[in-house]
């Protein structure tokens, strides 16, 4: 989905969806109460967020698991597998497709072993079997079914909590005072803009910022496309390594291409005599055999203290 622009401020529309945003946030609420949750044998870190779309879960997820991976440390990611098919299986990114597994699990599978179920609980449970010590949920945070040891709140500075308001109404997965409350820490990506920290409480605060990590800096121009939350800020981040962005395309967010459309993006670049960029979480998407003809732009986690960062995860 595309972020809706009624959902950056307090307008109209929003004023009139905003008694179903309120009972959209009661029924989280609800449900979060009222449903067990359960505990497995490994330190569970959830890696959340409060609002829709692309706030930089996945990468700060990545970059948990590469830091406690250099302490020794065997973490596994737990995943929903959104859009893809297969449920309960360990990620296996040479024979998985998106189509199976979801996108997001396979840019995870990259950096360490992945299990796939909508039932997290279940899907933490297989991970303990396979020894894992650590299990990171990549979402999750409004998932009653397993206990979470601790809870980063991964919160975009350039967006914020938009208008404050609950789906449909705002961004808001639930209301922000209670999701505020299960938090055991805020990991703020980018400049704090809307100066939201003043709303973190004691929350430890860990700041960070997405840097790109495979082009070399060259200022050449480039088309770009992506089916993300926040197109704009892939297309800032080619803007920041120095390329020249002449023409873009956006898709929903987990989108699934058809060949019509990578070949039309493909005419566009040919047209503009230009390579074409996407994302990683795009990339995957791509048939194999097309794949060779496109361009990713690599992000990472860049944290402004990372000492801070392990030390919080690894005492509990």
């Amino acid at each position: 989905m595309k972020t809706p622009t009624h959902w950056k401020t307090i307008n109209l529309l929003s004023l009139v969806l905003y008694p179903l945003g309120c009972l959209y946030g009661l029924a989280t609420a609800t449900r979060l109460w009222l449903k067990k949750s359960h505990r497995v044998e490994a330190c569970v870190i959830c890696v959340g967020n409060l609002t829709a779309g692309g706030t930089g879960k996945t990468p700060v997820a990545v970059s948990l698991a590469k830091m406690l991976q250099q302490h020794g440390k065997n973490p596994f990611f737990v995943s929903r597998g959104y859009g893809g098919k297969l449920k309960d299986v360990m990620v296996n990114p040479s024979r998985h497709t998106a189509q199976e597994v979801g996108d997001e699990p396979l840019i995870l599978a990259r950096q360490a072993s992945v299990v796939i179920n909508p039932n997290r609980y279940q899907g933490a449970l297989l991970a303990a079997q396979e020894r894992a010590d650590f299990v990171i949920m990549d979402d999750g945070y409004q998932n009653p079914s397993l206990y979470k040891d601790k809870s980063i709140l991964v919160v975009d500075g350039n967006v914020g909590f938009g208008n404050g308001m609950c789906i449909p109404a705002g961004p808001l997965r639930e209301f922000k005072t209670l999701g505020l409350k299960r938090a055991d820490a805020i990991a703020l990506i980018g400049e704090d803009t809307h100066k939201l920290t003043d709303s973190f409480g004691n929350l430890p605060v860990f700041r960070a910022k997405i840097k790109a990590v495979s082009p070399s800096p060259l200022t050449y121009d480039v088309v770009a496309f992506a089916g993300i939350g926040r197109p704009d800020k892939f297309y800032s981040s080619l803007k920041e390594c120095g390329f020249n962005v002449i023409a873009t395309k956006d898709f929903p967010d987990h989108h699934y291409y058809n060949e019509n459309e990578l070949e039309e993006m493909l005419a566009l670049g040919k047209k503009h005599k230009s390579p074409v960029y996407t994302t990683a979480k795009d990339f995957v998407k791509i048939p194999p055999h097309l794949q060779s003809k496109f361009k990713v732009l690599e992000i990472e986690i860049e944290w402004e203290n990372p000492a801070e960062v392990i030390s919080f995860l690894l005492h509990h």
